[in-house]
């Protein structure tokens, strides 16, 4: 098992969106006051880092403007830094959110669309931030159009072997680089199930990031089954091929799995 943060065993990321619009809880934590009862309550059920997002991902979504992204996110974002105990992720794709959030003081910039976007690596190398670098098919906002042919595994790797060097080439210590192989952006049901039952085709260079939590695909093959029930299983079985971290909506759940 890769260390992280000076820990060698798997870690558990709460999922805290405070979007209208997100697949799973769109609206659920909208208000101020609920996003941060919420986030305690993952802490205390297990959670190792908590992941704020406040522009959503799922297919059809509309963009949202940097400010109201920041209006979203800053205000939980200044009631948790410092009172947590806990590593802080801000899920964004915008340089200017990032920097924002990291002058507040979140701990890791997770981004979707692995560094891409105008600045975002020299914002994360000015801060001396960790980073989570995710890989997609295609481009931001088509992501979901674009789906990966047979040789899918070799263009993941490339894709994140090529941007994390880019990434240290900008100033982002390779230490504090984590990488996500991104389920759900432009692969298939089964390249979906296929990563998390082999995680090990990504190296061991970098802690490797998977969310599978309530995705599509999830109900795809556990359709009898309670999506969170699906999800502690699915991500079990990353970590025992080589997943680090699990990014996951039900903490408690995820938690009991893992220390079956």
């Amino acid at each position: 098992m890769n260390t992280l943060f000076g820990r060698e065993r798997p870690l558990v990321m709460g999922v805290l969106n405070i979007t209208p619009d997100s697949f799973s809880d769109g609206g659920k934590w909208l208000d101020s006051d609920a996003a941060i009862a919420h986030a305690v309550e993952m802490v205390e059920q297990g959670a190792d880092i908590i992941d704020l997002g406040a522009e959503s991902t799922r297919p059809g979504s509309e963009p949202v403007s940097s400010e109201e992204e920041w209006e979203r996110l800053s205000r939980v974002l200044k009631e948790l830094v410092g009172s947590l105990g806990v590593t802080i992720s801000v899920d964004t794709v915008k340089a200017d959110v990032a920097d924002k959030a990291l002058k507040i003081g979140a701990d890791i910039v997770n981004d979707v669309n692995g560094l891409r976007g105008d600045r975002m690596m020299q914002v994360c190398a000015d801060h001396d931030t960790a980073v989570i670098i995710g890989h997609m098919a295609g481009e931001y906002g088509n992501m979901h159009g674009s789906y990966m042919g047979p040789s899918y595994r070799n263009e993941i790797r490339d894709f994140l072997d090529t941007q994390c060097a880019r990434a240290v080439d900008s100033g982002i210590s390779d230490e504090r680089i984590l990488i996500d192989p991104g389920l759900g952006f432009g692969k298939t049901p089964d390249q979906n199930m296929d990563i998390i039952r082999d995680c090990s085709f990504l190296g061991d260079a970098h802690p490797i990031v998977i969310g599978a939590s309530r995705k599509r695909f999830v109900r795809h093959f556990y359709h009898d089954s309670d999506p969170d029930d699906a999800t502690a299983i699915l991500s079990r079985i990353a970590v025992e091929s080589g997943a680090s971290v699990v990014r996951v909506h039900n903490v408690a759940r995820t938690v009991s799995e893992l220390r079956l």
